[in-house]
């Protein structure tokens, strides 16, 4: 037994070592390391002198375990007892590194920490295959039911910065295969403990279970720090989230040495409308839209739209429909009961919108089914065709629309009950208020206009996922045969055979139409073919032979002595004056020639008609 006079004094060394109060204790050297001793089996003594011998070396030792230790240092106890310790503590996570107190003292030897070896690894009970139950789910996405509850968030994780990353470098491939892993995975029901459980699961490749197992065995991925650390992941992050800016252009940005905001507005890069607003508003929308702020913007848009469209219907659609509590944007579907009335309403909405100074930028479209009727359409939308307003709303905080209207009702300033523009004295109030201090925000917000009869598809479409829409209409096209997008759903074998049938028709309809044409015009036909021909023949008959429309270049150079051997590169110009006066030894036999060939013209242009009448009774 230990005296208890020694006991006290040890203990009192524990504290004076956990208050970090001795003189000699130096600043952390490894922030990345923070250490937990476990005085089970080792003694409250010998821990203390641990504990302020690392400090001393730079190391944060801490005193009681939390979510920041990354490395447990025991002594004679076994992985299993630690486990279960932790699991009391509620500290049961996968990254944490189970030690023996070797790996500790070599590195208070060496200065630093050390490579962590099998050697300095607890020994931990190996699960057989047997004895572990794996995971089952189904293939696709939208067949499973995914709770907002995250077993394996750090899986996840994961595996979604490598998809950024690869969707980054313009690599969708590799970005859905990883989007469709970390789905998996987030659909377990409890957390992924050893790999084995995976087997037989959908949509793991190689490369996702081989990040998986450096997770599980790690408690981290060497290419996902590779990834985090990188200047070029973390530059392309910075510009694509600036609205309006894609992997292309900040690829080309950063080509041009341009990785950060400062730069791009020090480089005199030429920005289009959106790019200029979404650098300007760039903190407002990094920022989270909460709940409650979505339901502002609904408010605002349900008054403009009964404003200028009574009876239309409102949906907050996309993660906040899902059940997110925050979200990047504010997506609303509007429709009318009433099919083609809400033709013109986007163009009526935008109006009243930015006639109120809530708009800081929008950009509409049309829809581009009815562009095709007015002309040339667009190229339809990745997403959909239908009519839509991307736009960046000035929205008030809470305490500044309160302000406003205590402030507007003690000035006597109301609006009208139409809902008009409010009054030159409050909008010069708002101003002047907002240029002393700053009381809105920036929220990104999309509308979307639908006629009635596709409103259920462009709300399943609009609703999300991205991933889940994916799946659900890849399992429509492999499982059911079908076609689904945001305006309907098609049998594709229907929609085969309904085209095969009307190509058919037209097929036919065209022969036909050839056919009652050449009957009815044939003998018109062979009409204008005699006359042209007779017209021709008789301007063979009556032209000179040197200047005849047939004979050319070639037979007046036979009356005019070698006209064309004149043109030859090697004859000298003494010779073709010589060729030129000198008349031709067989001008006296050139008429009959001419006339014989006129002749054979003649017979030819026949020829030819009876080829072409044969032709034309045997199409019919």
């Amino acid at each position: 037994m230990v005296p208890l006079k020694r006991r006290k004094v040890a203990l009192s060394g524990t504290q004076g070592a956990g208050t970090h109060s001795s003189g000699v204790t130096e600043p952390a050297k490894f922030p990345q390391v923070v250490l937990f001793l476990l005085e089970r089996k080792m003694g409250a003594s010998r821990r203390a002198f641990l504990s302020q011998l690392g400090r001393r070396k730079g190391f944060q030792v801490q005193e009681t375990f939390s979510e920041n230790v990354t490395h447990v240092v025991c002594e004679k106890n076994s992985g299993e007892e630690v486990r279960t310790w932790l699991e009391s503590q509620g500290g049961g996570q996968a990254k944490l590194h189970l030690l023996d107190v070797s790996w500790y003292t070599e590195s208070m030897r060496d200065g630093y920490p050390v490579e962590i070896q099998d050697r300095h690894k607890l020994q931990e009970p190996v699960v057989s295959d047997s004895e572990v139950i794996p995971f089952s789910v189904p293939g696709y996405a939208c067949q499973r039911r995914t709770t907002l509850e995250n077993h394996n968030s750090v899986l996840t994780d994961a595996l979604s910065l490598l998809a950024e990353n690869a969707e980054l470098s313009d690599e969708d491939g590799r970005g859905v295969a990883f989007r469709r892993a970390a789905a998996v995975l987030k659909a377990l029901p409890s957390a992924v403990t050893h790999v084995s459980q995976l087997t037989g699961l959908p949509c793991l490749g190689e490369h996702s279970l081989r990040v998986i197992k450096d997770i599980l065995k790690n408690g981290t991925s060497s290419e996902v720090e590779s990834t985090k650390a990188s200047e070029r992941f973390k530059a392309l992050k910075v510009l694509t989230g600036i609205f309006g800016v894609g992997a292309k252009t900040a690829d080309r940005w950063i080509r041009e040495g341009i990785h950060n905001l400062q730069q791009l507005r020090s480089s005199g890069q030429t920005l289009n409308r959106a790019q200029q607003a979404g650098l300007e508003h760039y903190a407002d929308i990094r920022q989270p839209v909460s709940t409650a702020e979505a339901e502002a913007i609904r408010g605002l848009v349900e008054r403009a739209v009964a404003s200028v469209l009574p009876g239309a219907q409102i949906v907050l659609t996309g993660g906040f429909r899902r059940g997110k509590l925050t979200g990047h944007d504010v997506d609303f579907l509007i429709t009318h009961p009433e099919e083609g009335r809400e033709v013109g309403l986007m163009p009526k909405l935008v109006s009243w919108l930015d006639s109120r100074g809530l708009l800081l930028y929008q950009k509409t479209s049309r829809n581009s089914y009815l562009e095709s009727q007015d002309g040339p359409g667009r190229p339809p939308s990745n997403i959909d065709r239908f009519e839509r307003c991307l736009s960046i709303f000035k929205l008030s905080t809470p305490e500044a629309a309160k302000t406003d209207l205590q402030d507007a009702a003690e000035n006597g300033v109301q609006s009208e009950e139409d809902g008009e523009s409010q009054s030159g004295e409050l909008g010069q109030h708002l101003q002047r208020k907002a240029a002393s201090e700053r009381r809105w925000r920036a929220v990104r917000v999309d509308l979307v206009v639908s006629p009635v009869s596709q409103f259920a598809f462009a709300l399943l479409g609009w609703t999300g996922s991205k991933l889940f829409e994916r799946e659900l209409r890849r399992w429509a096209g492999h499982e059911r045969g079908m076609s689904l997008s945001s305006h309907a759903l098609y049998d594709n074998k229907q929609v085969k055979r309904c085209t095969e049938c009307r190509l058919t028709r037209l097929d036919k309809l065209a022969y036909l139409t050839t056919i009652t044409f050449l009957k009815a015009n044939l003998n018109l036909i062979i009409f204008f073919f005699y006359v042209f021909y007779f017209d021709l023949r008789k301007q063979i008959i009556n032209s000179s032979v040197d200047v005849s429309l047939f004979t050319g270049k070639i037979y007046k150079s036979l009356f005019r002595g070698g006209d064309i051997c004149s043109s030859w590169s090697g004859v000298h110009s003494s010779v073709r004056e010589k060729r030129l006066k000198t008349p031709c030894r067989r001008g006296e036999d050139l008429a009959p020639k001419a006339a014989g060939w006129k002749q054979s013209q003649t017979w030819i242009c026949f020829f030819f008609l009876f080829l072409f009448v044969q032709k034309v009774n045997h199409f019919i």
